[in-house]
């Protein structure tokens, strides 16, 4: 169980496809594991956690399941529109976003949704939470990158950008973070949020994913994959993928090798093996399935991997700290001040209490 490789994938024929990967010394193979039709309509985003595999689809439903058991574990119900993206924070919370502007943080032990963010204007295109789980980072059709302080429920920052970005992503550090706006990659540093460098695909971007935080995977509109130096945001390699234009990418660890899988439009889904000490080489082909369907999102489910990646630190004595919390909802145009005069009453009160406790100890010793 802990060893398997899963590659979950989802479609436009509303269906979510798992394949059981086995690797061997010469070939390695993929079968058909499980497929799961929950949707009522074509499927947009997948995400994966230790344990359960979230899927978005175009009939506003984020359908949770279950792949220790392999059934249906539920569904969520908070957006209006497609769900454009989720994201799992480790095994504790998973962020949604959704054509109707919002992102919910939903609480993955009771699967309630704890806050809730009106995040943009237009549809939320796109987000990414910081690996220390305290900043999450999104872009929207309202042309803003906006930051968000998941300890304290808030927006922390809001820059305006000249174009629609789809695309924005953490390096694996949290140092930098890119936006990608049609064919061109903009590597903002954190502490400026400033731009840095900038990368040009040839061809509208259509996935990216980081191998380490120096090397970015970029699939476009067309059947090549490319590998970028961020710091010198040169092409490092570049080898020919798939038939069509690639649409999705996943990138893992597994056994202290570098992994990549990719779909494509034309139902294929492939898996290949990096070699970070020859990267200017194409990567080894490890296996291939075809799917027959149309593809339209990836995931990879391992539980070895997200647990490895896990920080005891975030999820045990920091984890209060660390993770989203829940917090009263407060509406837009409150004033600042409310919310202090609030926090004060909540102190008074906790301080009557105890004065009152005090009271009740004192009169009982008088009376002995």
């Amino acid at each position: 169980m802990e060893d398997r490789i899963e590659i979950v994938c989802g479609c436009y024929e509303q269906i979510l496809f798992g394949y059981q990967v086995q690797p061997a010394e010469e070939k390695w193979t993929a079968t058909a594991d499980f497929t799961n039709h929950a949707h009522t309509a074509s499927l947009s985003v997948v995400a994966v956690n230790k344990r359960f595999v979230a899927s978005g689809s175009k009939d506003e439903t984020i359908q949770i399941y279950d792949m220790k058991k392999k059934v249906e574990h539920g569904v969520l119900l908070h957006h209006n529109g497609t769900i454009t993206c989720l994201e799992f924070y480790g095994n504790t919370h998973l962020l949604s976003g959704a054509e109707d502007g919002l992102i919910c943080v939903w609480n993955t032990k009771k699967w309630e949704c704890q806050q809730t963010f009106k995040a943009h204007k237009g549809q939320v295109l796109s987000l990414s939470i910081h690996p220390s789980g305290k900043l999450a980072l999104s872009v929207g059709t309202d042309k803003t990158l906006r930051t968000w302080n998941l300890v304290e429920g808030r927006s922390a920052f809001i820059k305006n950008i000249k174009q629609n970005a789809h695309i924005v992503q953490w390096t694996p550090s949290g140092e930098k973070y890119i936006v990608v706006v049609q064919n061109k990659v903009d590597v903002y540093d954190l502490e400026t949020a400033s731009i840095i460098g900038t990368i040009s695909n040839p061809k509208r971007i259509s996935s990216v994913r980081f191998i380490t935080d120096v090397l970015l995977v970029v699939a476009g509109d067309e059947e090549l994959i490319r590998i970028y130096d961020v710091e010198s945001q040169k092409c490092l390699c570049e080898f020919k993928a798939h038939e069509t234009r690639v649409k999705n990418l996943y990138s893992f660890e597994h056994e202290d090798s570098h992994m990549l899988a990719s779909s494509s439009s034309d139902g294929y889904v492939k898996l290949w093996k990096l070699n970070l000490q020859k990267v200017n080489s194409e990567p080894e082909l490890l296996c291939e399935v075809s799917t027959s369907a149309r593809l339209t999102c990836l995931s990879v489910w391992l539980p070895e991997l997200v647990h490895n990646k896990e920080k005891p630190s975030t999820h045990t004595a920091a984890e209060k700290d660390e993770c989203p919390k829940k917090r009263r909802k407060v509406p837009e145009d409150k004033d600042e001040n409310s919310d202090a005069e609030d926090a004060g009453k909540v102190q008074i009160n906790k301080k009557t209490k105890r004065t009152d406790k005090q009271k009740k100890k004192k009169k009982k010793q008088n009376a002995e």
